[in-house]
């Protein structure tokens, strides 16, 4: 099972993830906790969304496709996951839709 949650900041999205999380056993995606992990971790992908969001620029397509699909190929998503504000773009739902159809 695939959920995907929307919704301004502070609407809640965060609390209701939790629950929803605990409920159906998936692991919450939050491309947020991605990039601060990325940039923590001082990787490239990290170094490189940091300059945008330092900027107050989303991160582009590119980038946070690639680490979410670094994710999903992780065992723990193999029964579901959660997306937590993802995806923010009709170019990231459909590549989202791509990645899914081949797992």
């Amino acid at each position: 099972m695939n959920l995907t949650l929307f919704g301004p900041p502070g609407s809640g999205k965060g609390t209701q993830a939790g629950f929803l999380r605990e409920h159906f056993g998936v692991p919450q995606v939050s491309t947020g906790d991605l990039f601060r992990s990325e940039i923590s971790a001082d990787t490239a992908l990290g170094r490189e969304a940091r300059g945008y969001l330092d900027r107050g620029d989303l991160v582009p397509d590119d980038i946070t496709l690639e680490l979410v699909r670094r994710r999903l190929q992780k065992p723990d998503t193999w029964r579901g996951v959660l997306f937590d504000g993802f995806p923010r773009t009709v170019a990231q739902a459909k590549e989202l839709d791509n990645m899914l159809a081949s797992m």
